[in-house]
């Protein structure tokens, strides 16, 4: 099985069990770190359910990334908090603790990018939402 046809298949539902999967096995081993560049890349798919489990599996990795490649596709990782689908932003809010806990020196870059972003473009019950996740983040 490949996982990253399984990731960015049509069929939804096993690809996102297979990335809940990865993202939990992820937490005790390095074994898919192997695919971190193949994670990154899922986020110029045209499809933001693709986009976001690429995101998500990238900061799983975040505690494993020896090699500085998270470092390296920072502003990539980042620009998914411009996404126009609230849902999507908030999923990779929720993930980028991973990456300010295992990468200090990311923390300012991350910080920025979430100070400045813009909640006005997302309907007013969804930006107490994202500013919570946000607050979240800062407390880390």
């Amino acid at each position: 099985m490949n996982i990253i046809e399984v990731l960015t298949g049509k069929d939804n539902t096993a690809a996102y069990q297979l990335m809940l999967k990865l993202e939990k096995e992820s937490n005790d081993s390095e074994l898919y770190y192997e695919h971190l560049n193949d994670f990154i890349g899922m986020l110029k798919n045209k499809s933001s359910y693709i986009k976001v489990r690429g995101f998500r599996l990238a900061c799983a990795q975040a505690q494993w990334d020896s090699e500085g490649i998270i470092d390296k596709n920072i502003d990539i990782l980042l620009a998914m908090l411009d996404d126009a689908k609230p849902t999507a932003v908030r999923q990779c809010l929720q993930a980028l603790p991973k990456v300010v806990q295992s990468k200090p020196g990311l923390r300012k870059i991350i910080m920025k990018k979430l100070n400045g972003m813009d909640l006005s473009k997302y309907k007013d019950s969804m930006q107490p939402l994202i500013q919570k996740d946000i607050e979240c983040l800062e407390n880390i």
